[in-house]
């Protein structure tokens, strides 16, 4: 009935059918099965999500209690799906919480997936305090499967949320401890983290900018290539002069003379 009721697009009487087969199966104490998702999809084309998500997670807590972890994730991930452009507070929540059952059923890699979405999604409205604290879940998970290349990626990102949060002293905690990940001291990553990081400490917007325009940078997810297109170091990102600039200027106009006469003499034979 219920599926006849959503293929006339009688909305309301086919999620009332779904609810009393649901009710059924609950007195029977038996799994709803998964062919009762017309339920959900009834829900949602009457653009009533957040009673479609609350739903759902009834439905994942009836399959914990079943013993049936694996589905009730992927009802998680479903819901969090559905929510994710009207609440995506909510489908953080829901990415979370999906998780968190991967992880207990040591399925790490359905895990990580989820984390990743949780994480991109706090960036993006900008949270980054909780942004900061979900890379590091992930990286330490990376860490733990021995996938080391994306552990780098993960500091990356690390650094550029805590940038962000003008939080210079984490950042720079983030990559000391990171030398202790395999192959990561020597990377590429490492070396542009460095130079980003000093660019950051010298006030050079120059070399801040040059570091995050980089493919390294650019090509990441595009939460974070945002993050690093948009940073802006402190004080105005105003280069700072060089130890003779400072000198000339102490000195005086001829001194300045002086110093760009002798910069010609040094070539004055030829460049041979």
């Amino acid at each position: 009935a219920a599926v006849a009721f959503k293929n006339a697009k009688q909305f309301d009487q086919a999620r009332e059918a779904c609810l009393r087969e649901a009710e059924a199966h609950e007195n029977n104490k038996a799994i709803i099965p998964d062919n009762n998702i017309p339920l959900t999809v009834a829900v949602q084309e009457m653009q009533r999500l957040p009673e479609a998500v609350q739903l759902i997670e009834k439905a994942s807590m009836m399959y914990l209690e079943n013993g049936t972890p694996d589905t009730a994730a992927i009802a998680l991930e479903r819901a969090g799906k559905l929510i994710e452009n009207v609440s995506p507070e909510k489908a953080v929540q829901l990415y979370q919480q999906a998780a968190s059952v991967f992880e207990n059923e040591e399925r790490l890699r359905q895990a990580l997936e989820m984390l990743g979405k949780a994480s991109r999604l706090l960036v993006r409205g900008r949270r980054l305090d909780e942004a900061a604290l979900s890379l590091q879940k992930e990286k330490s998970i990376y860490k733990e499967i021995e996938n080391y290349p994306t552990c780098y990626k993960k500091t990356i990102a690390q650094v550029l949320v805590h940038l962000h949060r003008n939080d210079y002293v984490a950042a720079e905690r983030c990559v000391r401890e990171s030398y202790s990940i395999p192959g990561f001291n020597g990377s590429e990553d490492c070396a542009a983290l460095e130079q980003l990081l000093e660019g950051y400490d010298q006030q050079d917007q120059d070399q801040v900018s040059e570091v995050c325009n980089s493919p390294l940078f650019k090509y990441m997810d595009n939460d974070y290539a945002k993050l690093g297109l948009t940073l802006v170091v402190p004080g105005g990102g105003i280069k700072k002069k060089s130890p003779n600039a400072a000198q000339d200027k102490a000195r005086g106009p001829a001194a300045v003379g002086s110093h760009a006469e002798e910069e010609e003499d040094e070539y004055s034979g030829g460049l041979c």
